[in-house]
């Protein structure tokens, strides 16, 4: 076998390059057996001969041991398209849309490149754009995720040999102290005469079902898209009890195109006691339910749903959007801080449970959670105030000796 090297494109004169022409090589490896032409192997892109030189051995030996890999032509946007084919069919739906959004994002750089042609510093100088565009850690994160996951698939499918993601270090922000003291109030939730209030609001100036809805939301902790898909079976009436088994999703927010997916993770699947006083609620929503579906018994969608329509395609669940509204509407008519979320109602059953001096594991479980720094830090937040404020009594106390 023979190397042949050369500069592409260089014209300066003399032996000295000042042009950053890039050297190649051209490795001769033998000849067809059927055509008789000769068969070669090529690769470019090298700062310096001795860096062709180098590859050009490397090529050589994979060669004479039988582990070379030849890379193949292939577009990023078709490699996207040969991972997606496989990949949706082995995970929820909800992270298919997940991973499209931020393989599209990875398009947005490498649209029309051969996926051979993408380099460890092409790759890594996308995420620091990114960065540099605003786009938040997490987000990027993701979309590094994602990436890895496609360069893992074209190194399966024998599309390149080095995988530009290994070594990629994605962008890290160094938090000020304004940042840090921020992020400590940050995490939203109602304190116990906040929440009193907007149930209250809830029960005198709620639309329909808004008082259930939020009373369930507040006294569970469930996630909203847990509320919506739970079922009537998933409740006992004589255990006091709620069984956690599937969520909600619905993307396009079309009542007839909802989706039943597996809850967010293993520990999400659970059974809990909910306060009697919400069940009786729940018994009064049956009644009124049940009421419901004999007046329009032609037209109700009645697959058991809890939280149920009751005007336009009654019988599907409610939607997502339509309970984040409502919880806005009462927060503005109680007084309350208006860009709380059902979410918030979450964090607000993990303060009050902290508050009633439930240990953080319990809550964790409670809530469906394997490891959640939201969940600590709203515990942290709570059990902080109480030990001050347990030290100001005892301080209070020793005053008076």
């Amino acid at each position: 076998m023979k190397g042949y090297f050369r500069k592409r494109g260089c014209k300066c004169e003399g032996k000295r390059c000042t042009c950053d022409a890039t050297w190649s090589f051209t490795l001769d490896i033998g000849r067809d057996p059927l055509t008789g032409k000769r068969i070669q192997r090529q690769m470019g892109g090298f700062k310096t001969k001795k860096e062709a030189q180098a590859a050009c051995a490397a090529m050589h030996t994979e060669l004479a041991e039988g582990t070379y890999i030849a890379e193949k032509e292939m577009l990023f946007p078709t490699l996207v398209e040969e991972w997606l084919k496989l990949y949706e069919t082995t995970v929820k739906i909800s992270t298919v849309r997940v991973r499209k959004h931020e393989a599209s994002r990875l398009l947005d750089y490498f649209q029309n490149h051969q996926v051979k042609s993408i380099t460890r510093k092409a790759y890594q100088n996308a995420l620091l754009d990114l960065y540099k565009r605003g786009f938040a850690l997490n987000t990027i994160a993701g979309i590094h995720s994602t990436g890895r996951m496609l360069f893992s698939k074209a190194i399966e499918l024998e599309v390149i040999k080095i995988d530009p993601t290994q070594y990629a270090k994605l962008p890290r922000h160094q938090k000020t102290v304004e940042e840090i003291e921020a992020e400590e109030n940050k995490v939203k939730y109602l304190e116990k005469h906040e929440l009193s209030k907007l149930l209250q609001t809830a029960r005198e100036h709620g639309l329909t079902n808004d008082y259930v809805i939020f009373l369930t939301l507040a006294y569970s902790g469930l996630r909203v898209g847990e509320l919506c898909a739970l079922t009537w079976n998933s409740l006992s009436f004589i255990e006091n009890t709620l069984s956690v088994t599937k969520t909600y999703y619905n993307p396009t927010n079309r009542a007839t195109e909802y989706h039943l997916l597996t809850p967010k993770t293993s520990t999400s699947k659970r059974t809990i006691e909910i306060d009697p006083n919400v069940f009786k609620e729940l018994e009064k929503l049956k009644a009124r339910q049940n009421e419901l579906k004999m007046l329009h018994r032609d037209v109700y969608y009645d697959q058991d749903f809890v939280f149920a329509k009751t005007e336009k395609d009654m019988g599907y669940p409610e939607f997502i959007k339509t309970i984040q509204n409502r919880l806005r509407r009462l927060l503005r008519i109680a007084g309350l801080n208006e860009t709380l979320t059902p979410h918030s109602l979450r964090h607000t059953h993990t303060s009050l449970l902290a508050e009633a001096g439930v240990g953080i594991h319990e809550i964790m479980e409670r809530l469906g959670h394997q490891d959640d720094e939201i969940t600590k830090r709203v515990y942290l937040h709570v059990t902080k105030t109480m030990k001050k404020e347990a030290s100001q009594k005892f301080s209070e106390l020793m005053q008076n000796l």
